[in-house]
């Protein structure tokens, strides 16, 4: 199973001018070796591109991504590691999106497919990423 962050799937969607490239071959190559996943978080980020859940859905079957529910550990662990960034002058009131898609994978021992490497290395350093970096 491979975790697939939020911003790849947006440049997918949306065909970004300078990542979807990248991402679609990555989408592809990794679907080779892993069943590509999103957890509810993730979900809940890409409805703001779709007028309905249907279409939405219509979507993540037709590029092979599969919704994964996330366990309450990697939810406790969400938790915790916003209490050290906000210990460590983190400026966000409420708990971030990355967090829980962290945590998730973390808990998982998924890798993940992301561009926004910087608070997964950070906060959740055993995390496998595959990044443009």
């Amino acid at each position: 199973m491979l975790l697939v962050d939020t911003n790849v799937l947006v440049d997918v969607l949306e065909n970004d001018p300078v990542w979807a490239d990248w991402s679609v071959a990555q989408l592809r190559a990794q679907a080779k070796l892993h069943e590509l996943a999103i957890n509810p978080v993730i979900y809940a980020e890409l409805s703001l591109t779709f007028d309905s859940a249907d279409a939405l859905d219509a979507a993540l079957e037709n590029m092979g991504v599969h919704l994964r529910e996330m366990p309450r550990p990697a939810l406790f662990l969400a938790g915790k590691a916003f209490v050290r960034y906000r210990r460590e002058g983190g400026t966000r009131q409420s708990v971030l999106a990355d967090f829980f898609i962290g945590a998730h994978a973390a808990v998982q021992d998924w890798p993940l497919l992301t561009r926004d490497v910087r608070r997964y290395r950070n906060y959740f350093p055993t995390v496998q990423l595959f990044s443009p970096e």
